[in-house]
């Protein structure tokens, strides 16, 4: 039943667990500030500096959970259309936020709402191109 999990959950719950911390909760509007504040700088062999935020964080867990959700939606079992629909879901609760609570109105969530979108729109398009190549083969099957 993990498998129906859509991972991409755990950085978006990541986001609302911060977000929600912030004085005044989901109506707040510093979450830029906290999502963009560096918590680290990394010095880079150009000697420039490379500051590393909690948003750069997020987007890049985001990435690799985006890039699992991917090799996930590749499976033809039963449980990935559960998969499929539970994202959908996560899709629609990060537009909501996105478009109603400030804390939420950030280019850091937007972009993760866009890998929940992409990972909506991988998983359909990949079930129904398996779909379609198992009736052709089912198909080519009978007629040989």
């Amino acid at each position: 039943m993990f498998a129906a999990f859509p991972l991409l959950a755990l950085p978006v719950l990541v986001y609302n667990l911060v977000a929600i911390t912030l004085v005044g909760g989901f109506g707040s509007t510093v979450a830029t500030q906290r999502f963009t504040e560096p918590l680290f700088t990394i010095a880079m062999t150009s000697g420039s500096p490379w500051p590393i935020s909690l948003g750069d964080l997020l987007l890049a867990f985001a990435l690799v959970v985006l890039f699992i959700e991917l090799l996930k939606s590749t499976t033809s079992r039963r449980i990935a259309i559960i998969n499929h629909s539970l994202s959908m879901i996560l899709f629609i609760v990060c537009l909501v936020e996105f478009l109603l609570a400030p804390a939420f109105a950030t280019s850091i969530f937007f972009l993760m709402t866009l890998m929940v979108l992409l990972d909506v729109l991988a998983g359909f398009i990949v079930t129904i191109i398996a779909a379609r190549r198992d009736i052709d083969l089912g198909a080519g099957g009978e007629a040989g």
